[in-house]
């Protein structure tokens, strides 16, 4: 799977985030309440802190994810883990889907976040900090290299925070199973 990024536009892209941030599946973005001027100040604030940044993903022309990255060290998790050199934080959410749902749509995006995350210079490991109650991503994370490092209080959740690490990534892809040369 190939996925082109561009940057957030906070005035121009609001109403299609708020129509993904909005839907019962997005509980956990913590925005289901949202009108489109509230999606508009967040992502304005995040593209303009200087540690905080929103790309949009694209899949054939089509916007498919959002994903947001992260300096820990200039966020809340700076006040639950000791953050390292390298570390980069990670927020994604992928679109619902237009037509029949793809099968392993959603380990292609985060692979394709991951990989780009990885290629940052300096980058050598990623942080997430998903709902505690979130089973789906945790199964994800798991799948694509993340260990577990415990629950930690934020101030909007109980989250469970999480690293991976540039070998723990290439691992998980090398040992990720195949049907006839297309990756599940």
């Amino acid at each position: 799977m190939s996925f082109t990024f561009r940057c957030l536009d906070p005035q121009a892209d609001a109403p299609l985030l708020h129509s993904w941030v909005t839907r019962p599946y997005a509980s956990f973005w913590g925005m289901l309440n949202a009108t489109v001027e509230d999606v508009v100040g967040e992502y304005a604030r995040i593209q303009s802190s200087g540690h905080h940044h929103a790309l949009l993903g694209i899949d054939d022309g089509v916007p498919a994810f959002l994903m947001e990255e992260y300096l820990p060290e200039s966020s809340p998790l700076n006040s639950v883990y000791a953050v390292q050199p390298g570390d980069i934080g990670m927020h994604l959410l992928v679109a619902p889907p237009q037509a029949t749902p793809r099968n392993g749509f959603t380990a292609d995006v985060m692979e394709s976040v991951l990989e780009r995350l990885f290629q940052k210079p300096g980058v050598e490991r990623v942080v997430v900090e998903p709902d505690a109650r979130n089973t789906k991503i945790h199964v994800l994370n798991a799948r694509l290299g993340f260990e577990p490092a415990g629950e930690v209080n934020l101030p909007d959740k109980q989250a469970l925070l999480s690293f991976c690490t540039r070998e723990a990534f290439h691992a998980a892809r090398s040992s990720k199973p195949t049907i006839q040369g297309a990756s599940l």
